[in-house]
């Protein structure tokens, strides 16, 4: 059974995205923690991230530390936290998330409700700085 992630994969849900690869897609979490909280995905579907083969599963990382980047270049924060969960979706995924305090990677805490011209506008700013990041600027 095809997941949500998969479907945005497909293009059959839309979704704010950052960076895309052949193999790999990041995009901005719909409920997210703070602002510029973002997915990584693997676009082949697997459930849990350590039965991703190994190749892919680095690639995934490298994939992920380039939209991290990304995001430090956009919001002001000290650091940009990780997280795997893997509870919420059956399709392994990376939480990124700009972190000022430690709480600002509280699951349990109410999550945010940006409008869609807010969340695109973040997504470009994103987009953006990973265009720099990854032209060694």
């Amino acid at each position: 059974m095809s997941t949500i992630f998969s479907k945005i994969v497909a293009g059959d849900i839309p979704a704010y995205k950052v960076a895309e690869s052949i193999d790999y897609l990041a995009f901005l979490d719909i409920q997210p923690l703070t602002k510029g909280h973002i997915l990584v995905i693997p676009k082949k579907e697997t459930d849990y991230i350590f039965d991703i083969a190994d190749d892919e599963y680095m690639g995934l990382w490298v994939f992920a530390k380039i939209v991290a980047q990304g995001i430090k270049k956009v919001f002001p924060c000290l650091k940009v936290g990780v997280a795997v969960v893997g509870l919420e979706v059956n399709h392994a995924h990376i939480h990124l998330i700009p972190l000022n305090a430690v709480q600002d990677m509280n699951f349990e805490r109410p999550k945010l409700s940006l409008p869609a011209e807010e969340m695109e506008q973040i997504a470009t700013e994103i987009r953006e700085a990973i265009a720099v990041v990854t032209n060694g600027n």
